[in-house]
């Protein structure tokens, strides 16, 4: 699992393979800056690990003087204009820590920010909003710690530590002629009994098999909101399941959604679509 300073230190050797080459030909080694990180507009903050790392790691490298002398902590809401973290040191180290810190910051805050978005949209539902496995590869580990941030939670961390059975996995049984609800039980006889069990469906004639597995999860994919409703009454009149809605989420649609009654909200835009948002680092040069 990659670590904030993991990818940190790959981020600062593409950045810098040979060092800062303007920075070192044009500024006195000396030379010192004090910089503010400032919020241009209001979200949530994610990222603050890797922030840290950057200019520890960069001062580690350059062997000059880098303090961080504040930072905001993952989670923090704000607003623009507001001033987030403050780092002094050597202009060269600054400089050069800069644009990693940045990235991390802008891509991971955007995530927070936008699943706290979807997460203030459900507020008084029962519904939690969830990630899934659609994020950078590598960047998993701090994309999900951003959901969190946001007031989201983590879905499965990867194939390996549940089962997730979808409509392709059934596709395949189907064709081989064997019955979902015998494939079900044949699952929990193999796998330890800590390992949730989940299935995907996408039409409520489906939903009958799969109950009968005694599954821990079942996962209504792309459904309307009245059938979203009947699916609930199903589940909960049959098993003690919990009930994922996933497909055509959107900030118009999670709070009806979430008013189905389901248990969970499973959002891929979390990750997939958050846009950067924009901090900005303002320096200045002292002697």
């Amino acid at each position: 699992m990659n670590t904030p300073d993991s990818v940190v230190a790959l981020a600062l050797a593409e950045d810098a393979p040979w060092g800062d080459v303007t920075s070192e030909s044009l500024l006195p080694p000396d030379a010192l800056a004090d910089a503010q990180l400032v919020a241009r507009e209001p979200g949530v903050l994610a990222g603050a690990a890797c922030a840290r790392a950057a200019f520890t790691r960069t001062a580690d490298l350059t062997g000059g003087s880098l303090e961080l002398l504040e930072l905001a902590g993952d989670g923090t809401r704000f607003g623009a204009g507001d001033v987030l973290g403050r780092v002094r040191g050597t202009a060269r180290g600054v400089l050069r820590a800069e644009r990693v810190a940045l990235n991390l910051l802008q891509h991971l805050s955007g995530i927070a920010t936008h699943t706290a978005t979807f997460v203030d949209l459900v507020a008084g539902t029962n519904a939690r909003v969830v990630d899934t496995r659609k994020t950078t590869p590598g960047m998993r580990a701090l994309e999900r710690a951003a959901v969190r941030a946001g007031g989201g939670h983590n879905h499965r961390w990867s194939l390996s530590d549940a089962v997730l059975v979808k409509d392709n996995h059934l596709a395949v049984l189907l064709a081989q002629g064997i019955d979902v609800t015998t494939a079900l039980k044949g699952v929990r006889a193999q796998v330890p009994h800590t390992t949730t069990i989940e299935v995907e469906v996408d039409r409520l004639d489906q939903l009958e098999a799969v109950l009968a597995a005694d599954v821990d999860v079942v996962l209504l994919d792309n459904f309307s909101l009245a059938d979203l409703a009947e699916g609930v009454r199903l589940v909960r009149q049959r098993s003690r399941a919990l009930v994922e809605a996933s497909g055509g989420v959107r900030v118009d649609t999670v709070r009806a959604i979430a008013e189905t009654g389901v248990d969970l909200i499973s959002v891929g835009a979390l990750t997939q679509n958050s846009r950067t948002l924009d901090l900005g680092l303002d320096t200045t040069v002292s002697a």
